[in-house]
């Protein structure tokens, strides 16, 4: 880990809460608006966050699974995230959600018309910028975890 954690503090906590309340606190509850005010369906939502994770490589994020009201996607979905290009687990939005996030972190010039003329089909604009602005907070901060060595001693919130 590259920062101090003090004795009893879990990592991301303190790193989030306490060591910069200005700028973490306000961090953490963009990452949580993400959660909180979605309008996207669960399985796109999953699809783009673990790809991002993935790319990521953060342990906390690799292993968190969103729960809305009890239901979470099947144990097998990371495995159809990471082969989302051939995958028959997903239909055509979930397998543009991982697409996205892929591209987006990867390879954000590349994005082209063609592409566009796809997400806007399944996509309404709105759907759009929230999946962007969504993808934009799990690569950040999910980045910031991995960098910082926060993800390698990491409590798994409930819920």
């Amino acid at each position: 880990m590259i920062i101090d954690i003090p004795e009893g503090q879990e990592p991301i906590g303190y790193v989030w809460g306490d060591l910069v309340p200005g700028i973490g606190t306000a961090a953490a509850n963009f990452s949580l608006s993400v959660y909180a005010h979605t309008t996207l369906g669960l399985r796109e939502f999953e699809a783009a966050r673990l790809r991002i994770a993935q790319i990521n490589g953060c342990r906390f994020c690799l292993d968190w699974r969103t729960d809305r009201d009890g239901e979470k996607v099947e144990e097998s979905f990371a495995d159809a995230v990471t082969a989302w290009r051939t995958t028959g687990a997903f239909d055509d939005r979930t397998r543009l959600a991982a697409e996205y996030a892929e591209r987006y972190a990867l390879d954000h010039h590349g994005l082209d018309e063609e592409f566009w003329s796809r997400m806007t089909t399944h996509y309404s604009q709105a759907e759009i910028v929230e999946l962007s602005m969504s993808i934009g907070s799990w690569l950040a901060f999910g980045r910031l975890n991995h960098v910082l060595g926060l993800d390698t001693v990491c409590v798994l919130p409930t819920g």
